[in-house]
């Protein structure tokens, strides 16, 4: 491939050269002989100061959104970089997602367990997919680390091209707001897109939530790549209404959902702790839902996921089997069982709006007035101060006793995070106890359940590391709570260990 065809399409101003080349790269520590150096401006640094480097060590051509282009190589100016990336990238494996029905799915909360649900659908209509989201990828049986919920431009092309050498057909893709804002999936023709819902999140990003909203939107917004074919919508949410709107107007077809009306709603809701059923009511009929993931929460992520998979064509008979067949996802609302007398679960719930939802299913499995729910919780740190009193509030108001503690406190001070998220505990009247080291809450929590209590390790749900100012640590609520277990005598079953 020579600099010309890479560059096909892209919002060129000017260029120079047209030289073979061998690949592309954003970073220049990664740059080989003969690759092309995309030097673009980012939120915190400049790409363009590192081009003389990725020259030096072999670069052919650089691609800059900077007013300043080399003499020495070829070259080519952008107006957006980031733009650019994702049609190079696009053009370097040779498009691989116009070859792929791909359903994005976007929102606050739910994305992970609605991508999942999607995906074993799929699989169960004969379909061969690939995943791509928070907790990890998969093409076509094999499964990946994910160190973005959406990848970068160049490494998701890559994916999409190993799918479709791998002969996948369907991709189910969590997309997030940064992802949009930072335009990684420019040009990707989405044939569907969901949106879960929006609460508060990413305001350190986003800086207010009409911004945050709009930036969702992106995923359904008119684009040189065209707009979704059908929009999948939660009607309960309020932002969910002005998307319904939007999208009508742009002439996307729209189907709606909630937990009593829209296109697909459900009737006759039973949830017990084994699994939740219902009946699917859809446009054209009703189907047996009969899942293992518990909660009202899990019945939303069950509607998205199978008007998604209706918009694909899949049969009501897929849609039943596919939901049945999927007995967890990882990190969501996942039980340790060491063979205790309680019960305990890690769960992903990282905002206000997710605390307040799981301590709610929780509370609907501890009826008896001497059975308690137990949560630990911390807030993330470098993220949105504004939200920690209300992550305070949420998990005291639905809970018995609260171990404050530490949750990726990056480079803030752990104790400046919880004392930020005691002002909301306070306000609750819970019961309460801090402690900054997140093993020490756990082991704690689980010290003082009693049977028939329930402790939720809350945060981090599947993540493996714990981000401090100078390291990242091993670190998995999962494990850490089976060996707080064990310390107390409890056995470890051989399916759980790691």
């Amino acid at each position: 491939m020579n600099f010309l065809e890479l560059l096909e399409g892209a919002e060129v101003s000017a260029q120079s050269g047209n030289p073979e080349i061998t690949g592309i790269e954003y970073d220049s520590r990664r740059v080989k002989p003969g690759n092309v150096f995309v030097a673009m401006r980012g939120e915190s640094s400049d790409g363009n100061r590192f081009s003389e480097q990725a020259i030096s060590v072999g670069a052919i051509a650089i691609v800059t959104d900077s007013d300043r282009t080399p003499s020495n190589v070829a070259w080519a100016k952008v107006p957006h970089g980031r733009r650019a990336l994702a049609t190079l990238s696009a053009n370097y494996y040779g498009r691989p997602a116009g070859k792929l029905a791909t359903t994005g799915i976007t929102g606050t909360n739910g994305k992970s367990t609605t991508a999942f649900l999607l995906e074993s659908i799929l699989k169960a209509a004969n379909r061969k997919t690939a995943l791509v989201g928070t907790i990890e990828f998969h093409v076509a049986g094999k499964v990946l680390p994910a160190p973005h919920t959406t990848p970068e431009p160049l490494e998701l092309q890559k994916l999409f091209a190993d799918a479709v050498n791998n002969e996948v057909t369907e991709v189910a893709m969590e997309v997030s707001s940064h992802a949009l804002a930072q335009q990684r999936t420019f040009g990707i023709p989405f044939d569907v897109a969901v949106f879960t819902n929006l609460t508060r999140d990413h305001l350190d990003y986003h800086n207010t939530m009409e911004e945050y909203f709009a930036t969702k939107r992106l995923l359904f917004t008119r684009t040189p790549a065209g707009c979704p074919r059908v929009a999948v919508i939660n009607g309960d949410d309020a932002s969910g209404q002005m998307l319904l709107k939007f999208c009508k107007d742009q002439g996307t077809t729209v189907l709606s959902y909630g937990l009593t009306k829209g296109d697909f709603h459900a009737s006759k809701i039973e949830i017990n702790a084994a699994n939740t059923s219902f009946d699917l009511v859809t446009p054209h009929g009703k189907v047996n839902i009969k899942s293992p993931l518990i909660g009202r929460v899990n019945v939303y992520n069950i509607l998205a996921a199978s008007a998604a998979a209706w918009s694909r064509d899949c049969s009501a008979v897929a849609i039943g089997a596919g939901v049945a067949a999927l007995d967890r996802v990882p990190g969501r609302f996942e039980r340790v069982d060491c063979g205790q007398p309680f019960t305990v679960v890690v769960d992903y719930a990282h905002t206000d709006d997710a605390l307040q939802n799981l301590t709610a299913l929780a509370r609907e499995f501890v009826k008896d007035a001497n059975t308690r729910v137990i949560t630990v919780f911390g807030c993330g740190g470098d993220r949105d101060r504004s939200k920690r009193p209300l992550m305070g509030e949420a998990a005291g108001k639905g809970s018995d006793f609260v171990v404050l503690t530490s949750d990726n406190p990056r480079s803030e001070d752990p104790l400046a995070i919880i004392n930020d998220a005691v002002i909301g505990l306070q306000r609750s009247g819970a019961k309460y106890v801090t402690e900054r080291d997140r093993r020490a809450a756990i082991q704690l929590a689980i010290s003082e359940a009693r049977p028939g209590d329930i402790v939720l390790i809350a945060g981090k749900g599947h993540e493996k590391v714990q981000i401090t100012s100078d390291r990242s640590l091993a670190f998995d609520d999962r494990l850490v709570a089976q060996e707080a277990l064990r310390a107390l005598g409890y056995d470890q079953p051989a399916e759980l260990q790691a």
